[in-house]
């Protein structure tokens, strides 16, 4: 549903307060006094079943009873009664609610089964549901609070969503007093109906919005969120603060991976994924609105720090260094300036100390000298008051400075410490966009939340190189697996089973085989020659090292046998009840790389998460990792390795030579496929991936399965919160040239191929497409058009390959609405291309997969002289309405193709009038028959 009806909550025209009250103290009182003394100006209707009368005005006994159709029902009746209100409220045909009774999930089963029940009754009349257990909503521009608590904050352009009550209610007073601005307020409650995901996208289409803030105890439907939050964090900052950092109720794991990522872990990377910033505190979330409103944001974390004191320097630098960011190394060319400015007793170097005695000369030649430095990303201009200083001449030069068109493209923070002057100065820096900071600490802090937003938005810009690794296993033998094991009421697959799984994905797997007994694993260590490693294969020892399951070096048939044994011995002693297949034997690999982990876990709300860091051993001692959501591709993969300290020595440390970076971006492609196609694999980790320059080898593995999902029939990637390629929709065609093209969705690596049909695009063809000619289209629009949501977008490409080189010839695309029932097409093939019958095949395959979506109605806008598209459309069964702008648009009811009864043909503008006439006459004639009639 995501945006339907939320304007009936948002901009009602009419309002019932259902549980309306007179008694001042009450809920009902609260909330009949701000819709009628703050000056809302639709109608308000009050509902109570006791009293005919509130402070002067008529009351109805239901929503039933009221005269006119409702948009929005304030509920404030005890819980019990919310049901059945809510059932008045769907015949009533109130399509707006917003509960702020209490007294639901939050107080056991009972409550729970209320709440299960309004879900149920709102589902079937299509009523929206903010609630319960709210505040409620208000929208200053409209007037509108729809809460007990009486403050009107200002109107502003930050819209703020709570999941704590409480909270909100203190925010809103700081709001008020700090003099800060909302475009909207929502308390959310329990989520039952509208979430997180369903406000993203409503505020993302909100002019008066420019920046969404939000505190988070938890998310419901991880899918909607990130789809979302992905869509609009490109063009509004989301900020977060989430709340629960450190649970305390995590659960054992049989995995490395799963007892190293925790939810807090997770819900770090799925908003790293979703373009999403997340602060530590309250105030961290208007800090960040006001700086990225008002400064760009930094090319980098390279910051130069000018102070007129030497502790509030170092502090800056500790803050800085202890949030990942650098002390920028100041050019020669920036260190002679200073040295020719300042007196030579300045620090020479960064921070840049410009001495006690600074007056706003020095500061300016400082500032001047950084914003002319391509080493600098951002400065913070640090201001402690002394005997001599003068902070507002000081303030007066900054801004002075910084008006310059010149210097706006770095971000310039202040912290002017101490009251007095010091307050005057921050006025006028805040008066002219310049964010002022009462400590060093709290700047840097902003600084690195404005870093990694930055970053977490350049990730959904950037285009990820193309690797040549096809993932298409038979999946038969791998289900046999997993159904063996669950058969067997197993979770945790035996090594060897685990290794062949990976087998039929191409991982670089090390040979092992199963020796049953003493003679087959002699057997087998001379096939593979020694030295040899000889393991443990029980299902139930996890972690072999535990066990003294591992035994290396095995040189000798002698040795096989002693090992054998050796082994045996330890795993009864490990585990009296142990059930003991045998053991693997495998190569003795020469440890000559570094040792990595690559893991998995299906996290209960946003599905699979994969683990990449140091690995071996030492894996949870060190803990060096980071985390990411599949679907991966390199881009993603490589923002992943960075993250890690493993990283540094992988890229080639000290002496020792670069690894084999591709071959790890392969393996983790691999990876990630693998987490996407199988939904039954719990926990799964390959420790230790041996990598060196050369090679990637696998030396051991362990999956975890979902016992009671391996017979399961899951549909396409539903346990996935992000919609990976279609690979469905490919499709192979013949042109009427008889050249066989490829019909397939758009991938974010197609940015190159994009451009060059781009370029091959006739001027006529462009201002048909874009409604304007469009000589250049810069990374940030191509990135747009190739790296789509695939639950909001869909484009088909047409491939050709010519001369063993890739071309697309034309984009047929879909852009699904908010309320996923209706969806724009637009389409354009290359000139060289056209006439081939191409241009009709992808809108109506395109047609074909809206439906597949859900989508009941699509549209076209196109020029009137663009006579192709319009003989296209028509053809496809499109309606044509030629707009007041000079535009026409296409209208296509695909629900109407599923009717097994036709609809009645519409007559012609001919056969109407003609129609008209013959009743006219029949008329007259019936007139004249009975003059009796016509009298009467």
């Amino acid at each position: 549903m995501v945006t339907v009806n939320l304007d009936k909550i948002f901009n009602p025209q009419t309002v019932a307060i259902i549980g309306a009250s007179d008694a001042e103290g009450s809920v009902g009182f609260a909330i009949v006094k701000n819709f009628t003394s703050l000056g809302y100006s639709g109608k308000v209707f009050f509902v109570n079943i006791r009293k005919p009368e509130i402070l002067g005005v008529k009351t109805y006994p239901s929503v039933i009873d009221i005269p006119e159709t409702v948009d929005l029902a304030m509920i404030a009746t005890p819980a019990k009664t919310v049901p059945e209100v809510i059932e008045e409220c769907g015949k009533a045909q109130v399509k707006g609610v917003i509960i702020v009774s209490a007294g639901f999930k939050e107080t056991g089963p009972e409550g729970k089964a209320l709440e299960e029940k309004i879900q149920q009754i709102a589902k079937k009349y299509g009523i929206r549901v903010v609630g319960p257990n709210c505040i409620g909503v208000i929208r200053p521009r409209n007037s509108l609070n729809a809460t007990f608590v009486d403050k009107m904050p200002k109107p502003g352009n930050v819209a703020f969503i709570s999941q704590s009550g409480a909270l909100g209610s203190a925010i809103l007073d700081w709001a008020i007093h700090e003099n800060i601005g909302f475009s909207n307020f929502v308390s959310v409650g329990s989520m039952i109906d509208v979430d997180f995901g369903d406000l993203i996208d409503y505020f993302g289409t909100d002019p008066k919005t420019k920046s969404i803030l939000m505190y988070v105890e938890g998310i419901t439907q991880a899918r909607k969120f990130m789809s979302a939050a992905r869509h609009f964090a490109r063009t509004k900052p989301i900020i977060v603060v989430k709340s629960g950092k450190f649970s305390e109720s995590a659960k054992a794991a049989a995995s490395h991976t799963g007892s190293l990522s925790g939810e807090d872990d997770i819900y770090d990377a799925a908003f790293k994924r979703a373009g999403v910033v997340r602060v530590e505190e309250i105030a961290d979330l208007f800090n960040a609105a006001e700086v990225l409103g008002t400064q760009p944001l930094p090319k980098g974390k390279r910051l130069a720090i000018i102070t007129n004191a030497g502790g509030p320097g170092v502090m800056a630098t500790d803050a800085l260094i202890a949030r990942g960011g650098e002390l920028a190394m100041l050019s020669q060319k920036t260190m002679d300036v200073l040295n020719g400015l300042l007196p030579p007793f300045w620090s020479h170097g960064n921070p840049i100390d410009v001495l006690g005695d600074a007056k706003v000369e020095r500061y300016r030649a400082a500032v001047e000298a950084c914003l002319n430095d391509e080493n600098i990303d951002g400065i913070l201009i640090v201001f402690t008051q002394q005997a001599v200083s003068e902070a507002v001449e000081i303030a007066n030069g900054i801004v002075e400075l910084v008006r310059n068109k010149a210097y706006q493209n770095k971000t310039i923070l202040t912290s002017f410490m101490g009251f007095g002057a010091v307050q005057e100065a921050n006025s006028i820096l805040n008066a002219n966009n310049i964010p002022t900071y009462s400590t060093p600490e709290q700047a840097i802090k902003t600084y690195m939340y404005m870093y990694n937003y930055q970053r977490n938005v350049e990730l959904l810009y950037e285009t990820p190189e193309e690797l040549p690794v096809y993932a298409s296993p038979p999946k038969r033998p791998i289900m046999v697996i997993l159904r063996n094991a669950a058969l067997e009421n197993r979770e945790v697959l035996t090594e060897y089973e685990a290794k062949n799984v990976l087998k039929y994905y191409n991982f670089p797997v090390l040979k092992t085989a199963v020796a049953n007994n003493v003679d087959e694993a002699v057997a087998y260590a001379k096939q593979m020659g020694f030295p040899v490693v000889l393991k443990i294969l029980s299902p139930q020892i996890v972690h072999k090292s535990d066990a003294g399951g591992v035994i290396l070096n095995v040189h000798s048939a002698t040795e096989v046998r002693q090992a054998f044994e050796t082994l045996i011995q330890r795993a009864t002693a490990y585990n009296p009840d142990v059930q003991i297949i045998g053991v693997t034997v495998q190569p003795m690999v020469e440890k000559k790389g570094y040792e990595v982990i690559i893991g998995g876990k299906t996290d209960p709300l946003f599905g699979p998460v994969i683990l990449f860091g140091m690995g071996g051993v030492g894996v949870e001692l060190f803990k060096d990792y980071s985390i990411g959501l599949p679907p991966l591709n390199t881009t993603l993969i490589l923002r992943m390795m960075e993250e890690t300290k493993i990283y540094r020595q992988l890229k080639g440390y000290r002496q020792a030579p670069p690894v084999n970076i591709k071959r790890l971006e392969e393996t983790m492609l691999l990876f990630s496929q693998l987490l996407v196609d199988y939904p039954q694999i719990k926990e799964i980790d390959i420790n230790p991936l041996l990598i060196n320059e050369k090679e990637a080898c696998i030396l051991d593995a362990r999956i975890v399965i979902e016992k009671d999902k391996v017979c399961k029939k899951f549909e396409p990637h539903e346990h996935l919160v992000i919609s990976p390629y279609p690979k469905k929709y490919e499709l192979l065609w013949t042109l009427k040239n008889g050249q066989e093209v490829l019909l397939r969705p758009i991938k974010p690596e197609d940015e190159p191929l994009w451009l060059e049909m781009f370029q091959s695009f006739s001027e006529e063809a462009i201002r048909y497409r874009f409604f304007q000619l469009i000589k250049d289209t810069p990374h940030e629009v191509r990135v747009r058009y190739c790296n789509i949501d695939y639950d909001r977008e869909i484009a088909i490409v047409a491939e050709i390959l010519e001369a063993g080189k890739k071309k697309l010839l034309g984009v047929s695309r879909l852009s699904i609405e908010p309320d996923g029932k209706s969806g724009e097409i637009a389409f354009i093939i290359s000139d060289y291309w056209q006439g081939l019958g191409l241009g009709t095949k992808m809108v109506d395959y395109t047609l074909d997969i809206a439906k597949e979506m859900g989508v009941e109605n699509v549209y076209a806008i196109m020029l009137p002289d663009n006579y192709r598209a319009l003989s296209l459309t028509k053809k496809m069964g499109f309606y044509l309405e030629y707009l007041s702008d000079g535009t026409v648009k296409g209208i296509l009811d695909l629900k109407q193709e599923d009717l097994e009864v036709c609809p009645q043909p519409q007559p012609s503008l001919k056969e109407t009038k003609m129609q008209q006439t013959k009743d006219l006459k029949e008329k007259s004639d019936a007139l004249q028959a009975h003059p009796e009639v016509a009298s009467a």
